[in-house]
């Protein structure tokens, strides 16, 4: 059970499992060596999240890594900056399902949404959506919306409610935005934008946020507004402050003010 949120507050009833089934272990870094994907992928099955977020090289690892647990492979597609060819994300997407993704994230063409060449970024959202569930997995749409106005937010959502894919999603992580300084950085999820996302996008389509949800705090928050699936690399963090406040296996009630925005570049 749980509350209408106002602006300021509400209250909302969770157990440790559905706090830990909303989570997508981030294990996207450039960086990432081997060695930490396994590491990653470890932690994902050891905490029983939703799936490990996964770059293509890594889906056979994955895979083998998850066996035997409920934990779903998740590899990203054009990402993450959804310049890729229609054609390409497609094929790329087919072999991701194909190797043993069963939830495809995949990064629209954010200059088209931006030059609102929406019939091209609504064809493009289905021939991947159509490729994926053809195969027997889901797709997350990921808008990047640090780089969007709310208009281009909203669009997007009808967009996506209308093809009929799994989830919309607010960004990559890697999303930066220049500043006049010369400095690079970037929101990520936002609580305006996850409102905004919730509202404009049908009841049927999830709301996947990234960026800026690294504490209970945070997923709290997020949960109240209707979001289903974060992307989280601190996942272990996030499950252990639940336990702390007695959030288990039962269903535990709690008191959740929204207060100030999400941690800005934080994921």
């Amino acid at each position: 059970m749980s509350s209408t949120p106002t602006e300021t507050e509400c209250t909302i009833s969770v157990t440790l499992e559905d706090l830990a089934k909303m989570i997508d272990i981030s294990l996207l870094h450039p960086t990432m060596s081997d060695e930490q994907v396994l590491t990653g992928l470890r932690t994902a099955k050891e905490l029983n999240v939703a799936t490990a977020c996964v770059k293509p090289y890594c889906i056979p690892v994955a895979v083998q890594e998850l066996a035997g647990s409920s934990v779903l492979v998740c590899p990203v597609i054009g990402f993450p900056h959804g310049n890729s060819t229609t054609k390409c994300k497609v094929s790329e997407a087919i072999e991701a399902v194909e190797a043993g993704g069963k939830e495809i994230d995949a990064v629209i063409n954010i200059g088209k949404a931006l030059s609102n060449e929406w019939g091209y970024v609504e064809d493009e959202i289905k021939q991947i959506n159509d490729a994926v569930i053809s195969r027997g997995a889901i797709l997350k749409v990921i808008f990047e919306n640090d780089y969007l106005q709310d208009e281009h937010i909203t669009q997007l959502c009808r967009i996506c409610s209308r093809v009929g894919v799994a989830f919309v999603k607010t960004s990559t992580g890697y999303g930066f935005v220049k500043s006049p300084d010369g400095s690079y950085n970037y929101s990520g999820a936002t609580l305006h934008h996850l409102r905004l996302m919730r509202k404009y996008t049908d009841p049927t389509v999830q709301v996947k946020a990234a960026g800026g949800v690294c504490t209970l705090d945070d997923v709290l928050k997020v949960r109240a507004l209707g979001v289903t699936r974060i992307g989280a690399t601190a996942a272990r963090e996030i499950l252990e402050q639940a336990k702390q406040r007695g959030i288990g296996s039962s269903p535990t009630t709690v008191q959740v003010a929204f207060g100030d925005e999400l941690p800005r570049g934080s994921y």
